[in-house]
């Protein structure tokens, strides 16, 4: 059975039975570029020509952004974004009052070269219009000049989040910018990093939202060892929590 027929076959179970039990959701491998998820848009596209998918769920007043792989050799927050997708899609109840949008694999191209920065070797994390920005050839040389930043900036825009989460490796903590820490504070009773404020880097995403915009945006540092880690043990290690970054300020249900 593919993979989009069991989320179907799935989703029309919870309906047709009326429970508001949270169903575990169908784990995919996911580090693939040629991925597809019922409901995904493509926004823009890289450097080299791939595309940038997102997809949205909800219609509520409470939007939340969740995004990973901005450098392409942090990919594990990929696996984890694609569950949830799925997660969602089978507990639509979890998402009333919120609209959820979801960007799983934001630097293809970086992806596929299994480096940090995109095809023009520019970090997409350091190339944003924050206060605080540096230009070189590393950062950019202008705040933008890249089409994945372009794009999450324009996604921030259209949506306006109230918190942004991104998902990045290794270092071990939940990191937050801007008025993020009773969000991150939420997140870490779930999962087994613990909160730690790390400084902030010039034209990256946290500078610009959170000191800039002001909006809450919390940095997930997963462990260099997760890595390595299937999507199922990924979701057994860190779906609670990020599920809880959508339900908040509510505790996740059925785990």
């Amino acid at each position: 059975m593919s993979r989009l027929l069991t989320a179907v076959v799935v989703l029309a179970a919870v309906v047709i039975s009326g429970c508001q039990s949270p169903v575990a959701p169908v784990i995919v491998p996911s580090r693939e570029l040629e991925w597809s998820n019922p409901g995904s848009r493509v926004f823009a596209a890289s450097v080299e020509r791939r595309p940038i998918e997102y997809t949205v769920l909800g219609t509520g007043p409470d939007v939340v952004l969740l995004m990973a792989t901005i450098h392409g050799n942090e990919h594990a927050g990929t696996d984890i974004l694609r569950t949830l997708m799925t997660y969602l899609q089978v507990n639509p109840h979890v998402f009333d009052d919120r609209t959820v949008v979801i960007v799983p694999l934001t630097n293809p191209d970086g992806l596929a070269m299994n480096t940090r920065t995109n095809a023009n070797g520019v970090d997409l994390n350091r190339n944003f219009p924050a206060d605080n920005r540096l230009n070189n050839d590393r950062n950019g040389m202008s705040g933008l000049s890249e089409p994945e930043s372009q794009a999450i900036y324009d996604l921030i825009d259209r949506y306006k989040p109230g918190r942004i989460i991104t998902f990045h490796e290794p270092l071990n903590c939940i990191d937050y910018d801007g008025p993020g820490l009773e969000i991150s504070q939420h997140m870490a009773q779930y999962c087994p990093l613990r909160v730690k404020k790390l400084n902030v880097r010039p034209g990256s995403l946290g500078a610009y939202a959170g000191e800039t915009l002001g909006i809450p945006i919390i940095t997930v540092e997963l462990r260099r060892a997760d890595g390595r880690s299937s999507a199922e043990r990924l979701w057994e290690k860190y779906g609670e929590m990020t599920v809880s970054a959508v339900t908040y300020p509510l505790a996740p249900e059925g785990f």
